[in-house]
């Protein structure tokens, strides 16, 4: 998952854009990019990998040397962005959130028109120039978008910056969010709500799904198109991948992981345990929701050495994300030893993080039982919609199902269904697998009572494979043909 942020000011905007940009950090690992629109009305973009470094350091000393009115902002999970295009619309620059499950046909469809691609890396084009191509047919800015929506399978929110000022436009089925904040002289736009208090700006505003605006300083907000009521938030932006202090639909990311672990909790009835703990950072919520409704004591067996190590779960290479499990993670043996402690997760991806960089330090400092509560159900599906979950094969589930049917299986409905044995024995499966005493997931029902959503407001696909009707086979080539016709 990217995070985008834009802002139009009275004066120049670039301190709080590069602020701004810089509290989406937690989302993106490999590239950060600002670009911004002079009074002259010249684009000064700025892009860095920030695979090794933080977004600050790499952006602190351009930002002295940019200058401008209106910017926007991405931390990139694995694009460079923002693009620049000098278009039959006039010359812009976009940063995007999302994912194409289709780009590779829409980027042929473009190339037979005679559109070609400079961002290419590993062999596919970069989504955010693809995007940016294919609102470039439009007639205009708005209508880009608009037919840029009707063909792309996925999801793709949106930030684009132009003299008129910024089009900001969220995915169709809403699954990333774009909220909306004003302080005196300023308007913002931000995927993370924690970008706002510390710049005083006050939310005014949630973007609809496939709702589009236009942000500029003489006209304020403007609808430029209405939202549609289709609503599928992911939910593991609360689970997982949201910032503590951020907001998506008024509901608070901390205070629902506080009441996924109190729902761990009320399971939890059969085991007797000394500590409760959370794997650092975003277990730890959980943990203390744990805690607070079992009266036990919230500890910090496992302390995360900040500095220089971000999320393992976001790198691309899973020797990335090994190295930065290892490392991150420091035991403290005088709070292990001896003690039954409970291990909140927000999920178990792959499985093998958990078991060799949290699960064996536990049990090598000399704990007495170790309980695994993942604050999310088993994840079964890659995700379609943004870069989280990247294949089947790599899911701890799948590979349990594997085992124990000796094969993949297309139909794993038996297997989603908490109340079945086959789920029983999968759980069975993973915990021998992760080596721990006890292994208990969050069910899908008390996840979405967490929430606070109605169950048809959330997208729930990575857990139970299921997802909007995006139409059928025969729609997608209908509208595919007559955008390329």
């Amino acid at each position: 998952m990217s995070g985008i942020y834009g802002i139009v000011s009275k004066e120049n905007c670039v301190e709080t854009l590069f602020y701004g940009t810089d509290y989406h950090s937690h989302l993106g690992t490999e590239f950060g990019g600002m670009a911004v629109l002079g009074e002259d009305g010249e684009f000064q973009r700025q892009i860095h990998s920030i695979a090794q470094s933080q977004f600050k350091a790499k952006f602190y000393e351009d930002s002295k040397h940019m200058k401008g009115n209106i910017g926007i902002g991405v931390i990139s999970a694995f694009d460079e962005q923002p693009i620049y295009l000098h278009s039959k619309l006039g010359p812009f620059c976009i940063v995007t959130n999302g994912l194409l499950e289709n780009g590779e046909e829409l980027a042929a469809g473009l190339r037979q028109k005679g559109i070609s691609f400079s961002e290419v890396s590993k062999g596919k084009v970069n989504e955010a120039e693809l995007i940016a191509k294919l609102i470039s047919q439009g007639h205009n800015f708005v209508d880009g978008i608009e037919k840029m929506f009707s063909v792309i399978e996925g999801s793709c929110s949106l930030l684009l910056i132009c003299k008129d000022g910024i089009y900001a436009a969220r995915d169709r089925h809403g699954y990333t969010p774009l909220i909306v904040g004003e302080r005196p002289g300023d308007i913002a736009i931000t995927s993370e709500t924690s970008a706002f208090p510390n710049s005083n700006f006050k939310i005014v505003k949630s973007l609809e799904p496939n709702e589009i605006i236009l942000i500029n300083n003489k006209e304020g907000i403007v609808q430029k198109r209405p939202g549609g009521k289709t609503n599928q938030i992911c939910t593991f932006l609360w689970i997982y991948t949201g910032f503590p202090a951020s907001s998506y639909e008024g509901i608070n990311t901390e205070i629902v992981r506080e009441k996924c672990g109190r729902c761990l909790a009320k399971r939890d009835k059969d085991i007797k345990i000394d500590v409760v703990s959370g794997v650092p950072d975003s277990g730890a919520a959980h943990a203390i929701g744990y805690a607070m409704e079992s009266g036990k004591p919230y500890r910090r067996p496992l302390v995360k050495y900040t500095p220089g190590y971000g999320r393992s779960y976001t790198p691309p290479s899973q020797e990335t994300r090994d190295l930065i499990a290892r490392m991150k993670l420091v035991p403290i043996k005088e709070i292990i030893e001896g003690n039954r402690i409970v291990v909140c997760e927000d999920s178990i991806v792959r499985g093998t993080q958990l078991k060799n960089f949290t699960v064996n330090k536990l049990w090598d400092c000399g704990a007495k039982e170790i309980h695994v509560r993942p604050a999310c159900p088993p994840l079964m599906f890659p995700c379609k919609f943004n870069l989280s979950t990247r294949s089947i094969h790599e899911l701890a589930a799948r590979r349990a199902i594997r085992g124990l049917e000796g094969q993949d299986l297309e139909d794993v409905s038996e297997y989603v269904d908490h109340t079945s044995r086959k789920y029983q024995k999968m759980i069975e499966w993973i915990k021998k697998d992760l080596e721990v005493t006890t292994l208990r997931y969050q069910t899908v029902d008390d996840m979405v009572a967490a929430v606070g959503l109605p169950k048809e407001r959330l997208c729930l696909y990575c857990w139970t494979g299921v997802c909007p009707k995006e139409g059928t086979a025969l729609d997608k080539k209908s509208r595919l043909h007559s955008y390329f016709r």
